[in-house]
């Protein structure tokens, strides 16, 4: 899953993309791990921003997936989860370069590299998509 890799079966569910997998696995870390050991002043800011973003990608992947034939239309959730998967990766080096000794600077690291690959994962479906579904 983090590799980087394609689906190589067929797509006939947003479940079945490797990159809504793993962007729903990173949620799960992100509201388990990582938002509850941020300071009680975060509750309202970075905790609020980290939830919405966290939870996006695998949303709008699900959403979006239902417009899958409609090449503009599924393109834009998928720039959309992009979006979202990049504005992670600057709260999680927030995360680690305010607050250090509070979260797992690890795991926000490795949540940062999860979330580098979803990128190119996206980058990569929004380029070859067309070929993808017409095997389904």
């Amino acid at each position: 899953m983090e590799d980087g890799k394609t689906n190589t079966g067929p797509i006939r569910s947003f479940q079945d993309l490797v990159v809504y997998q793993s962007l729903y696995q990173a949620m799960l870390i992100v509201h388990k791990e990582i938002i509850p050991n941020l300071p009680a002043e975060e509750k309202d800011d970075l905790c609020s921003q980290m939830r919405r973003a966290s939870k996006a990608p695998p949303a709008l992947l699900a959403k979006g997936f239902a417009k899958r034939y409609k090449e503009k239309h599924w393109k834009k959730y998928l720039e959309d989860s992009q979006g979202d998967a990049n504005e992670m990766i600057h709260h999680l080096s927030i995360c680690i370069d305010l607050y250090p000794t509070s979260v797992n600077v690890e795991t926000c690291k490795q949540l940062i590299e999860t979330y580098d690959i979803a990128c190119k994962q996206l980058t990569n479906i929004i380029k070859k998509w067309k070929n993808y579904h017409e095997n389904s």
